[in-house]
């Protein structure tokens, strides 16, 4: 295990939770990337949307990796994106570590957040 990303993972939780004041979760970060990439501030969003927002995060977190590269704004302003490679086969676990360094590293790499 890696304790010193396991260490900074917990202390964007927690960062993140405080700010926030609730519990924050992989899907939270993933939907909060998802505003933040939207770049339209904070507002009520459609189910629909909530789903898009969480794919836009997706694809921008695991763009450095090299799975997704940026494409275009539509007409709307939402970003879209291509698949660059197919994503290996991943077990539940591996998967989830995967999105949780990349999810870590955005948030690092937009100065977000300092460890």
């Amino acid at each position: 295990m890696d304790f010193s990303f396991e260490n900074r993972w917990q202390e964007l939780l927690k960062v993140l939770s405080d700010r926030f004041g609730e519990e924050i979760d992989l899907e939270a970060l993933l939907f909060l990337v998802g505003v933040q990439e939207l770049g339209q501030g904070a507002r009520r969003f459609k189910k629909d949307e909530k789903m898009d927002l969480m794919h836009i995060a997706i694809c921008r977190v695991l763009e450095p990796y090299g799975y997704y590269a940026f494409d275009h704004l539509d007409e709307e302003g939402w970003p879209h994106y291509t698949p660059t490679r197919k994503l290996p086969y991943l077990s539940a676990s591996e998967q989830k570590t995967l999105m949780r360094k990349a999810v870590l590293e955005y948030f690092q790499e937009e100065g977000l957040i300092q460890f």
